[in-house]
């Protein structure tokens, strides 16, 4: 049987809500981070975290900047993973907002 779509059977739209977690409060953590060439490539860091691995390079400014991007994310979820604490300081390398934010570079 072929249905068109006025024939369509009616769906009760359900909502699966066993994927929600209980909201936990949020912050939003700005790391300064330098990118700088080097030679034929760029060489980027976060002053904040270079300790705890924060430092890559990419062949273009834009490669490297994407690049930090990704290993500060990695960082900042190890050292969650391991229970330590994200640095705060200094006030010119860190920036943290109490609620979430979002933070385009151009």
């Amino acid at each position: 049987m072929s249905h068109t779509p006025s024939t369509l059977p009616k769906r009760t739209p359900t909502r699966d809500v066993t994927h929600l977690e209980e909201a936990v409060p949020m912050k939003t953590y700005n790391f300064r981070v330098v990118v700088e060439p080097d030679g034929e490539r760029w060489h980027a860091y976060c002053p904040a975290l270079v300790e705890q691995g924060g430092a890559t390079w990419g062949h273009t400014q834009q490669e490297a900047l994407k690049n930090i991007h990704e290993v500060i994310q990695m960082v900042v979820e190890s050292m969650m993973e391991q229970g330590e604490a994200l640095p705060t300081e200094p006030a010119d390398q860190v920036q943290v907002s109490g609620e979430p934010q979002v933070a385009v570079v151009v």
